[in-house]
């Protein structure tokens, strides 16, 4: 059974009064017997002499300041057999399930939550991580409190971009987890998106993204995005494919990409598009030899892209909502007979 709990925000008492005849202080006591004493609105309301909709409004401000926060524990059995369920299909280690929240930007931050929990315990001295971009990913290193670690190295694993913005490259990330941890960070000195395949390859043979790479292949975890293809994806508001290739794509059958590189199905398999081999990156094969690939997916639009990212085989651990990791399920079983046959 889920259980509900209210955390009365220490700096409460702080605050400037409340605007009109109801200060603040009146504001923290309402709340207070409302949330940990179970007093009812009508008896509020009677108690303070005020309407029960302004005492219905006063907790709902008391919440949106920040005064009160709601949290709902999910039992552990509960994430504990999705994790079982996603390790029998899709042979991953590790299922990292968050509760569901209306708000995006929550959402996101309680799904990267957990992933910074789970870097704190499973990140070792020397260790060498490698980060992609986007906002899943940027959000780990706003959710970070961390002890030093010695010799850390967080190195970007995809190239920067200008459309991207300041907060969502790789570099800024890596710089950003490197200052959590104490490490050190290193850029891939390339941009993220070339014009043709031929001048990605010409760039994979620059010494200095050639190292830079090699040492993002050593990572003994990676930090991924998973993207679709809708009109809020990220490749879509930067404006790096038109949008008729990203039409012509959908109606290929493209259901999204992992980390922006590899364009893929909804059974995993690269998608036929001309999207392809333009993003300077690690490939699916860099990620298969690396212990640990973490993907971040807290959107409720990805469930399908989800989906064809966990069955390329990449994947050790998810990081997602309950909301998704039950709807990849009911996709899994819905397009389990169109799979292709695997001997």
């Amino acid at each position: 059974m889920q259980r509900k709990t209210a955390d009365m925000a220490p700096s409460a008492a702080a605050r400037a009064p409340e605007r009109g005849e109801i200060r603040i202080e009146t504001v923290i006591e309402i709340a207070t017997l409302y949330y940990y004493d179970d007093v009812t609105q009508e008896a509020l309301s009677q108690r303070f002499a005020l309407s029960r909709a302004k005492i219905g409004r006063l907790l709902k401000r008391a919440r949106a300041d920040g005064l009160v926060e709601i949290r709902v524990h999910q039992p552990a059995s509960v994430g504990a057999e999705l994790e079982r369920e996603f390790g029998r299909r899709f042979k991953i280690g590790r299922l990292l399930v968050s509760i569901d929240h209306r708000d995006p930007d929550a959402q996101r931050s309680a799904v990267a939550a957990m992933v910074a929990a789970h870097l704190e315990r499973t990140i070792k001295d020397g260790a060498i991580v490698a980060v992609g971009m986007g906002r899943n990913v940027a959000a780990v290193a706003d959710s970070m409190i961390s002890r030093a670690r010695s010799g850390v190295t967080f190195v970007c694993a995809i190239g920067g971009s200008l459309r991207a913005g300041e907060y969502m490259n790789p570099d800024h990330i890596c710089r950003r987890l490197a200052a959590r941890f104490g490490g050190e960070s290193e850029t891939l000195y390339a941009p993220a998106l070339v014009t043709n395949a031929e001048l990605r390859a010409e760039l994979y043979r620059n010494d200095t993204v050639k190292l830079t790479l090699d040492r993002a292949r050593r990572a003994d975890i990676a930090l991924i995005g998973v993207g679709d293809l809708s009109e809020d994806s990220n490749m879509v508001r930067m404006g790096w494919f038109t949008p008729k290739e990203i039409a012509e794509a959908r109606l290929a059958g493209t259901i999204g990409d992992t980390m922006g590189y590899d364009f893929i199905d909804i059974h995993g398999r690269p998608a036929d598009t001309g999207m392809q081999g333009r993003v300077i990156g690690l490939s699916r094969s860099d990620l298969e030899r690396i212990p640990d690939v973490v993907a971040i997916a807290s959107e409720n639009t990805k469930a399908a892209a989800i989906l064809g990212a966990l069955r390329t085989g990449a994947i050790n651990t998810l990081a997602t909502s309950f909301t998704n990791a039950h709807t990849i399920l009911r996709l899994d079983d819905a397009t389990a007979a169109t799979r292709p046959y695997q001997p």
